[in-house]
């Protein structure tokens, strides 16, 4: 057995399901708190899965085909002003990001280092770079992101000495659960140290097609590396995915793009691996990465909820837009678990306890007095949602 399979924690809904175990909630509640996008997924992409099902019967190739890497290619050109991407070296489909987050760790991690074993990974995190980096062999490093931080990394408050441990950091740009974004000149500033200190920067940007001023989309790793003049993109990766671009969670579809050496290593692990991408689902996910009609009208339903909870919310809650993402992360009056329970018990209402999303580092768990709230159901159950939230905190 895996000594290391030891050292995971508990998943987030596995302790939300232990918080919640002896309620018997009211028929018919509300989830938002899985932030599995529920708007439609655009019919053309289904059509196309549909007609490339006799397809099912090749094998596909782990590298993925060129017509899918050319479309991955010609999209982050598109969306990053990027120079140029090569499809041949610099793009590898995967079957969705979480895949990827975790086995980059497994491909990339030298557990043999025993003065550079860290990862270095914001907290409140997304819990697959825990256990990545834990079945890795190495050690996790957290990086507390509090509203004082802007809900963000602050890279220049870490020690050299922990940066000269660091074999990898795993960044969250736009962030869950905050929906913060790192701009341009911090992520130079990581390219930067990642050169001096010799280390690979993952960059999870699964959500950044998810935001609210359609000329100010949030900064990508690869777009700061190349106005850096690093247009070969060293020490730098990015993780994207269709799920919540395109409302595509079940199709399992995104890639990962950058630094071309690193990529080969990757490629060499997932050929290993076993893990490659359905001919389907590739064709499906060409059409999807080639068109942006459905994703503009994706950021508009979105922006519409945000604009009727933050109106229902905003007496008892005061909260703002955050910069990306579907979620509001925001910070209660009263303990987090006890609201959670509260709220379900009350109206069968699903949030998610914050404190349940990071870990207790450098003295606090900055998830702590938070709730995560995913605006993924329809607008209707949202808005019932946010009044539900306003009703138990009134009575609390």
């Amino acid at each position: 057995m895996n000594p290391d399979l030891s050292r995971l924690q508990p998943y987030p809904f596995e302790r939300l399901r232990a918080l919640r175990a002896d309620i018997t909630p009211p028929a018919g509640g509300i989830s938002l708190s899985i932030g599995e996008p529920k708007h439609a997924p655009p019919q053309f992409v289904l059509d196309g899965l549909c007609a490339a099902m006799d397809q099912i019967a090749v094998y596909p190739a782990t590298k993925g085909s060129a017509p899918l890497r050319e479309a991955i290619a010609a999209w982050l050109t598109r969306r990053f002003a990027l120079p140029g991407v090569d499809a041949e070296r610099q793009v590898l489909p995967v079957n969705g990001t979480r895949e990827a987050l975790f086995a980059i760790a497994q491909c990339l991690g030298d557990r043999s280092h025993s003065t550079k074993d860290l990862v270095l990974m914001p907290n409140p995190f997304y819990q697959i770079y825990e256990g990545a980096t834990l079945l890795a062999g190495l050690t996790p490093y957290f990086m507390n992101t509090t509203a004082e931080t802007g809900y963000l990394p602050d890279f220049d408050a870490i020690p050299d000495e922990i940066w000269a441990r660091c074999q990898m950091i795993y960044i969250c740009t736009p962030g869950n659960p905050s929906g913060a974004t790192l701009d341009e000149a911090t992520l130079q500033k990581l390219i930067a140290r990642a050169e001096a200190f010799d280390f690979v920067i993952c960059s999870d940007e699964c959500y950044s097609e998810i935001y609210f001023d359609e000329a100010a989309p949030p900064a990508g790793l690869l777009q700061a590396a190349a106005a850096a003049g690093n247009t070969d993109f060293k020490r730098c990766l990015v993780f994207h995915s269709l799920s919540k671009r395109s409302n595509l969670p079940g199709l399992r579809s995104g890639f990962v793009a950058g630094d071309a050496a690193l990529l080969e290593k990757f490629l060499l692990f997932r050929t290993y691996h076993g893990c490659s991408m359905s001919e389907p689902t590739q064709i499906a996910s060409t059409l999807a990465w080639n068109d942006e009609t459905h994703v503009r009208e994706n950021r508009r339903l979105y922006s519409d909820k945000f604009n009727a909870v933050l109106e229902v919310l905003n007496p008892v809650l005061p909260l703002k837009r955050p910069d990306a993402s579907f979620y509001l992360w925001p910070q209660l009056p009263l303990d987090d678990e006890t609201f959670t329970r509260e709220v379900y018990r009350r109206f069968g209402l699903n949030v998610l306890a914050g404190s349940y999303l990071s870990r207790e580092a450098h003295g606090i768990n900055p998830g702590a007095g938070h709730v995560r709230i995913a605006l993924v159901a329809p607008y209707e159950d949202c808005l019932t949602g946010a009044q539900q939230i306003v009703e138990t905190l009134q009575a609390l």
